[in-house]
């Protein structure tokens, strides 16, 4: 009985003891900021940002040197069954004569991604993986893909990293012109 009625005495007691120290505590009171106020510390703010130490852009405007191609000029439709996707020009590798109508665009059709396009129509596309060394031109590519390239009856489309890139024809070195001989060209 005793711990019981002891316990309400406890609390009792331990509010008694907060309340001591909240009362010895001085309560501090301050204004609000006034609007004009905020706006000084904004300002301030704005004015010592990061791109407030950024210089402006010398030399020619970015978006009248750097304009957009139409995406269309540059690419080469691929339809089937009502639905299209567009591939770079120079991705298709090999169009066999049986499916030379599919590379173009058919009015109606849905646009689709590659990714979607290529996985409904597999039976007909198949891809060969360039490196972009190759798709650069720097590097030919091997004998082997490109018989097998000449002899598919499927559409075949470059690509690099699983999605279709042109790939630019070889580029050949220029001939190492050798340098005159001196002591040739000053006999007579």
């Amino acid at each position: 009985m005793n711990i019981i009625l002891s316990l309400p005495l406890c609390a009792a007691a331990s509010t008694l003891v907060l309340a001591g120290r909240l009362a010895a505590q001085e309560a501090v009171m301050r204004d609000a900021a006034t609007h004009e106020q905020l706006s000084e510390v904004l300002r301030v703010a704005i004015n010592k940002g990061p791109l407030a130490e950024l210089k402006p852009a010398t030399g020619a405007d970015p978006t009248k040197v750097n304009i957009p191609e139409n995406i269309v000029d540059s690419s080469d439709f691929l339809s089937f069954a009502g639905r299209a996707t567009l591939v770079p020009k120079k991705a298709i590798l090999h169009v066999p004569a049986n499916m030379a109508d599919r590379v173009k665009h058919q009015p109606g059709s849905q646009i689709q991604t590659w990714a979607e396009f290529y996985a409904m129509n597999r039976a007909w596309v198949t891809t060969v993986e360039v490196s972009r060394v190759q798709a650069e031109g720097n590097q030919p590519l091997p004998e082997d893909t490109l018989e097998r390239i000449a002899k598919s009856s499927a559409l075949v489309v470059a690509t690099y990293q699983g999605g279709p890139i042109s790939v630019l024809p070889l580029k050949v070195p220029a001939p190492a012109v050798a340098p005159a001989n001196t002591e040739t060209a000053k006999k007579p």
